[in-house]
């Protein structure tokens, strides 16, 4: 195992972690250079698990015995210690959860591929927000969603806050980034889906009676926080549904009603 005492902020082996905090570097780096980061021993635990493939390690101290067995298991990949004081001023923020790790982005997964068995799939339109983003993927690993598609201008559910949110659900559920949207939802109901958007439209099913019709093959279509769904993809699905409000509230944050949505409209049988 090869272990690296840090000494200096500026240490250029350390680059991958430097202004974390940094949301506008952070989501022009990552992509491009094939990297994300996991944030806390969980989150890496569970990113080691599906496959992924780490490219440092970088932690406190403290926190070796606890990883040990990661470090046995990954003996040429180099591990970065340093005091607290300095890891803060790299990343730009107390690392209080343990540990990171600097990761190799899997390859994408072609979209037939994903829903080849998939009954449920989620679809994020322009969800801009990380932590709802990663919200929605921990709904998702919670309550059997198959596969979560996202659209070009969607936020990228490997960013450290989505990562974190999702507590690395995100490296359970199989997701892809669409190219051509809201055209590629044809490719859905090629597949046999019923598309169906979660928006106030005049006539949107209420959601229990949209999990009545038991469709074998379903994809729920979120839209973004702000101006909700676009109208090129509201013309694009094939049904819209709600969630029955009650004391004068029109709308639940797009993270909470996706896990009503997810539960409601489960397969049964």
């Amino acid at each position: 195992m090869t272990f690296h005492y840090l000494e200096s902020a500026d240490d250029p082996r350390v680059t991958d972690y430097t202004t974390l905090t940094d949301v506008h570097l952070r989501k022009l780096r990552e992509p491009e250079e094939g990297m994300y980061i996991a944030e806390s021993s969980r989150v890496l635990r569970r990113a080691l698990a599906a496959g992924h493939q780490p490219r440092s390690f970088f932690l406190a101290e403290k926190w070796l015995e606890d990883l040990d067995d990661v470090f046995q298991a990954y003996p040429d990949v180099p591990v970065f210690i340093g005091k607290a004081p300095l890891l803060e001023e790299i990343t730009g923020f107390h690392l209080h959860r343990g540990a990171m790790a600097a990761m190799h982005r899997p390859a994408p997964v072609p979209l037939e591929e994903l829903l080849v068995n998939a009954q449920r799939v989620a679809v994020l339109e322009d969800i801009v927000d990380h932590t709802n983003v990663g919200a929605i993927f921990r709904s998702a690993a919670a309550l059997g969603v198959d596969a979560v598609l996202v659209s070009p201008r969607c936020g990228d559910p490997l960013y450290r806050r989505s990562v974190r949110v999702s507590m690395g659900t995100v490296f359970q559920v199989p997701w892809a980034r669409l190219e051509s949207w809201p055209n590629d939802l044809d490719r859905l109901k090629e597949q046999g889906f019923t598309v169906a958007a979660m928006e106030l439209t005049d006539d949107a099913l209420d959601l229990d009676e949209l999990a009545a019709r038991r469709y074998p093959k379903l994809a729920l279509v979120l839209g973004t926080e702000g101006a909700g769904m676009s109208s090129d993809t509201l013309n694009a699905v094939d049904l819209a549904v709600k969630i029955p409000m009650r004391a004068g509230v029109d709308s639940l944050n797009v993270a909470s009603a996706s896990a009503v949505a997810f539960w409601e409209l489960r397969p049964r049988g």
